[in-house]
């Protein structure tokens, strides 16, 4: 049993997305070469809780943030948990160490003052219709910035208005278009097919190419510049702001959570404290007494 035999089982069985492959490898990796450096050990199934809570104190001491050590927790965890599954005599020796303390994650989000200045007036350019895009899509859908990079033509259904979104661990779930977004997105495919005869892609580049993340990053961080102060201009702030935007307007939390792909209410419950600071408001503009 070894790092590369659950990273095969995550990448194969869980079918995990690469992001949370790399995350996993990584993490296993710093741990397999602290023990091998200072306790000559081999193989980190045979781990003891000392070594643990002595890498975690050095990644503190490193500086690192207690968020991201007690993700690299989670990770020897999980990896322990596989262990045992295949061998029950195989102890875990990051079950009795304690995770560190965080400070409660605050979901950032665009106005919706600010969101209503984004035009959706149609450009001539095809790399500002590209732009548009991506920005729309991003925020009328929730969907994650590699659910959009992995989108194509096909996943579109304009008769019944939807899009199907494929998330972490391959799960699928159809978001609802706007009549606006998808005659944007028809407008673009037929944009791009003229440019690009042929080509297979939903979102491309200049040449043709898959777009890459960091192209849909920068371009979030342009396009969101211009319309809003806030500095945290992100594709994941955009998927904060869809949430945050469904909530403040009466959607139920079971409804948000289907449309962001959430296994669980608990991941969508960040978003509420942005909903309840706008009710706060409204009970002070509104109660005689507020």
């Amino acid at each position: 049993m070894t790092p590369e035999d659950f990273i095969t089982y995550l990448r194969h069985e869980k079918r995990a997305s690469e992001n949370t492959i790399t995350a996993y490898s990584t993490d296993l990796l710093q741990f397999a070469n602290f023990c091998a450096g200072h306790f000559d050990l081999a193989n980190i199934s045979n781990a003891q809780t000392n070594m643990v809570r002595e890498w975690l104190g050095q990644l503190k001491s490193e500086g690192t943030d207690n968020r991201s050590i007690n993700r690299k927790l989670s990770s020897l965890r999980s990896f322990y948990k596989y262990c045992q599954r295949l061998d029950a005599s195989v102890s875990n020796p990051a079950a009795g160490v304690t995770a560190l303390k965080t400070k409660k994650r605050t979901a950032l989000f665009v106005p919706e003052s600010d969101m209503a200045k984004h035009s959706l007036s149609t450009p001539d350019d095809f790399i500002a219709l590209r732009n548009l895009l991506i920005v729309e899509l991003l925020y009328q859908t929730g969907m994650r910035r590699a659910e959009l990079r992995s989108l194509s033509p096909e996943k579109f259904d304009f008769n019944r208005l939807s899009v199907k979104i494929t998330g972490k661990g391959n799960k699928q779930r159809l978001v609802p278009l706007s009549p606006s977004i998808a005659e944007l997105v028809s407008f673009y495919l037929k944009e791009k097919e003229a440019r690009f005869p042929g080509n297979p892609y939903f979102l491309v580049s200049k040449a043709g190419k898959p777009i890459s993340f960091t192209t849909i990053h920068n371009t979030v961080s342009q396009e969101l510049g211009v319309i809003t102060t806030l500095d945290k201009r992100s594709p994941h702030v955009l998927r904060h702001t869809f949430a945050t935007h469904l909530l403040n307007n009466g959607a139920p939390l079971i409804a948000v959570k289907e449309l962001l792909g959430h296994t669980s209410l608990a991941a969508t419950q960040v978003y509420t404290h942005n909903s309840i600071a706008q009710l706060k408001k409204i009970h002070q503009q509104a109660h005689p007494k507020g």
